[in-house]
């Protein structure tokens, strides 16, 4: 009989474990969003999700209540979790806030079977700022009318980072704009129509710039960069008194700036040996380039090149030489210089008398044969061979007639 017993007993226990399961109570979702009194995301902190079991049963009296949950409030001020379905009170509670206080909450949150339900906490509405103490208001006052400077200030960077992103594009467009002309006219159009479009599509492009940056730079007449775009676009408009203003404006605002940009002063010196090599003032631009060369050492090479090709076009052949020797200085790997040196120096090339063979000056051959050491299929290499040929016997043909390079970006 005992053995009977003990089996029955057992097989009860069995049979009552998936009853028990059968009665787990139905979950749901919860979720929210906790704001300061400021406006913006209060992060950190804790959300206690506790039940309301039994309303109230009289005036002055608790409802019964059991806490269920607590999750954490994340960095952006979210909060999710789940429990049992029922009537909630969302009480949210700073870091380090003791339990038997609260910042905030929010009452009778139904939470239902299967559904992820949204409670958030608002301690910017206007009945939880007219119950805090006068000294709170006042700090939360300053608090409010910083966070809008803060986003005014954002909202004037957000449009200058746009403009400064369309003044990118329009430089680029400009340096096509021999391309963007051909394509615009007939295949056989005459070289003089060609070069009016280019000439057009580059005057709107950088007359876009000037607009953008000279509208964006009394915005905000402390970001150097700004300053510098102008002062490109005005160059590429032959403004150079006007863009003479912006690029000292940016060696001005860099020399007080706590963090200096490289770049910025590399490119403001570099713009104005532009604008002294374009307008004879030699010294200048040298003194200018040297400038922007020590500035921004990782732009040297560039900045000496720029100013080898700006002094070619210019035709004066002597700083073009001085300069295409200091670019090869920074970078003898860049074949360009060596071509531009030759160039300067074939300027300077006889005939002799005897054997009517050309005489290139010292220096002359050595650099065309590095340029086409270094750039043996390059842009000017049948030029370069050409005159090295000429060199070698009886002079019958002109040199150095070769589209002059363009200033290096």
């Amino acid at each position: 009989m005992k053995r009977n017993l003990s089996l029955w007993l057992g097989l009860l226990a069995f049979a009552l474990l998936p009853v028990y399961a059968q009665n787990a109570p139905p979950m749901g979702k919860i979720h929210g969003h906790v704001t300061n009194p400021s406006g913006a995301p209060q992060s950190g902190g804790t959300i206690n999700l506790v039940q309301v079991i039994r309303a109230a049963s009289g005036p002055g009296l608790s409802p019964t209540v059991a806490e269920r949950a607590t999750v954490p409030v994340d960095a952006n001020g979210d909060y999710a979790g789940e429990v049992p379905v029922g009537v909630y009170n969302i009480i949210y509670r700073s870091p380090g806030m003791e339990k038997d206080k609260q910042a905030d909450k929010a009452e009778n949150v139904r939470v239902v079977a299967g559904q992820d339900v949204m409670a958030d906490i608002d301690m910017s509405r206007k009945e939880y700022i007219d119950a805090l103490p006068p000294e709170q208001k006042k700090a939360l006052e300053d608090v409010r009318k910083k966070n809008a400077e803060a986003m005014k200030a954002n909202e004037v960077i957000k449009n200058l980072n746009a403009d400064l992103r369309l003044a990118t594009q329009d430089f680029k467009d400009a340096d096509g704009a021999r391309a963007m002309a051909v394509a615009s006219l007939d295949a056989n159009a005459p070289k003089a129509d060609i070069d009016a479009k280019e000439a057009e599509i580059k005057t709107a492009k950088y007359t876009e710039i000037e607009t953008m940056m000279r509208k964006d730079a009394t915005a905000k007449p402390d970001a150097s960069v700004l300053w510098a775009q102008l002062g490109q676009a005005e160059v590429g408009l032959k403004k150079f008194d006007d863009a003479e203003v912006a690029y000292k404006k940016v060696l001005e605002l860099e020399a007080s700036a706590k963090k200096q940009n490289p770049q910025a002063q590399g490119a403001a010196n570099a713009g104005l040996g532009e604008i002294y090599a374009r307008t004879g003032k030699v010294p200048e631009a040298n003194a200018a380039y040297a400038a922007a060369a020590k500035a921004n050492p990782a732009g040297a090479a560039t900045y000496l090149k720029n100013q080898a090709v700006i002094f070619f076009q210019m035709g004066n052949g002597e700083a073009q030489v001085a300069a295409a020797d200091m670019a090869i200085a920074a970078d003898p790997t860049q074949p360009l210089p060596y071509y531009l040196k030759g160039q300067g120096l074939i300027q300077k090339a006889t005939i002799d008398s005897a054997t009517g063979k050309m005489v290139l000056p010292a220096g002359c051959a050595e650099a065309y044969q590095k340029y086409l050491e270094l750039a043996p299929t390059g842009t000017y290499a049948a030029e370069v061979k050409a005159i090295l040929a000429e060199a070698s016997q009886t002079h019958s043909s002109s040199f150095g007639t070769q589209t002059p390079p363009k200033k290096k970006k």
